[in-house]
């Protein structure tokens, strides 16, 4: 037996697959948990290339496509492999305690890597002058008259979220919400119990609210539109929160 409770021959028993379209489903959900108890680098490769390579290669592939997700100066396998071989760093953060699908987190790693790696590139493309360069050359130049230091508040971020975690929790539960509110209450929880895992450091806001929506679509099953109008309740939330902490 496992350390979640599965062996290789729970895998087995599950017998043929029903028709389905979905290519990442309950046996590889399955074999996810399995690699994760496996205590052998051989077990888990045995695992992976049995059970897990070609669901995740499916899942990359309809990504990058999906989403147009193509890299300047790459073809189209270089950046499929690229995005596979970091997939693999983060497959063994992936927690099946939380009872959430590893389908939507490994999803959500793979597309926020490769906009990361867009906008990388982007950058690179288009460099300027940044607001560091400007600040470093006019210190220089030693003109304190054109410098001014701000003092910014500080917030611990980790803090925060465990705060807004635990106030969604109770939230959810909450019978005036409408069916729309509860399931997005609940995404939101299962995107900030993982936040550090999914979202790279990125100065580009822009970026990051792209990667969160596009989770979100997929993780509801709500359009864009349906997603706004039930955020507000959740934002009201947040905002009080915030403001708390700032006081």
């Amino acid at each position: 037996m496992s350390l979640t409770g599965f062996t290789e021959n729970d895998l087995k028993k599950k017998g043929r697959k029903p028709k389905s379209d979905n290519y990442f489903d309950q046996e590889e959900e399955l074999a996810v948990r399995l690699y994760l108890s496996a205590t052998t680098f051989e077990e888990k490769n045995k695992i992976y290339n049995k059970a897990l390579r070609k669901p995740l290669d499916k899942m990359i592939s309809s990504i990058i496509r999906r989403y147009k997700l193509y890299r300047k100066d790459m073809d189209f396998v270089e950046i499929h492999a690229d995005t596979h071989s970091f997939l693999m760093t983060k497959l063994d953060k992936f927690k099946p305690s939380k009872e959430k699908k590893a389908y939507s987190y490994f999803g959500t790693i793979c597309k926020n890597y490769l906009m990361g790696q867009i906008i990388k590139d982007q950058k690179e493309t288009n460099r300027k002058i940044s607001y560091e360069d400007i600040s470093s050359d006019l210190e220089n130049e030693h003109r304190a008259d054109l410098i001014y230091y701000i003092d910014e508040d500080v917030i611990d971020t980790d803090n925060l979220i465990e705060s807004y975690i635990f106030e969604l929790e109770k939230i959810v539960d909450e019978p005036s919400l409408s069916e729309n509110e509860r399931r997005l209450g609940l995404s939101l929880i299962e995107i900030f119990a993982n936040y550090n895992d999914i979202f790279q450091s990125t100065d580009n806001n822009k970026f990051n609210k792209n990667v969160i929506l596009l989770s979100l679509r997929e993780m509801t099953n709500l359009s864009t539109k349906e997603i706004r109008v039930s955020m507000k309740k959740f934002k009201r939330l947040y905002v009080t929160m915030l403001q708390g902490i700032i006081k």
